[in-house]
């Protein structure tokens, strides 16, 4: 990417494309309902971020419990959420950044900067729910936090790395407005 300059038409949407991608990760963790499952038969208990449910040994219907209800519960669902609406605001500011031609590197550098304070929140909100969840719910058999969880945190994670590359792009930014001299290494006979 910074051999060709920001210009280069198909390297110059890959972080906020990433970003894209992220914000659908962060859809599939907080529509999920994979936050935490039974993992071996029965399969008694599954929960997202905004309830649980639990089901009787011998099969039946399932007993649905809002998480809204506690004060850990609202706490981690607020928490992810901001850092949600936090990485939807970066996503949008990073393809307003990049289709502008004349690219503002500090304006970039605010981006990494708002993305690392979302990757706080979300963090947050990932560590509130299994220590708390685990600690004030009875749980029976063998549970494991699940697919919808692991999103939450491959979203957490993307924020943390795109937030160094935005911060860092504005260091390259002679070599990506190709301003640089290049330098030959020509010795004569």
């Amino acid at each position: 990417m910074v051999k060709y300059g920001l210009d280069y038409t198909r390297c110059r949407w890959i972080l906020p494309l990433l970003l894209g991608i992220g914000v659908i990760f962060g859809i599939i963790a907080l529509a999920g309902w994979g936050w935490l499952e039974s993992q071996t038969l029965p399969y008694v208990l599954q929960a997202s971020l905004w309830q649980i449910c639990r089901r009787g040994d011998q099969g039946g219907e399932w007993n649905c419990e809002s998480l809204m209800g506690y004060a850990w519960g609202r706490a981690a669902a607020a928490t992810y959420l901001v850092g949600f609406l936090l990485l939807v605001i970066c996503f949008a500011l990073a393809i307003i950044a990049f289709a502008i031609d004349t690219l503002r590197f500090n304006f970039i550098r605010g981006i990494g900067g708002l993305l690392f304070v979302a990757a706080v929140f979300s963090i947050m909100g990932l560590v509130i729910y299994p220590v708390k969840f685990s600690s004030e719910i009875e749980m029976t058999g063998i549970n494991m936090f699940s697919w919808a969880y692991g999103f939450g945190w491959t979203t957490a994670i993307m924020e943390i790395c795109l937030g160094f590359f935005f911060c860092c792009l504005p260091n390259y930014e002679d070599q990506i407005l190709g301003n640089v001299k290049p330098t030959y290494f020509y010795s004569s006979p």
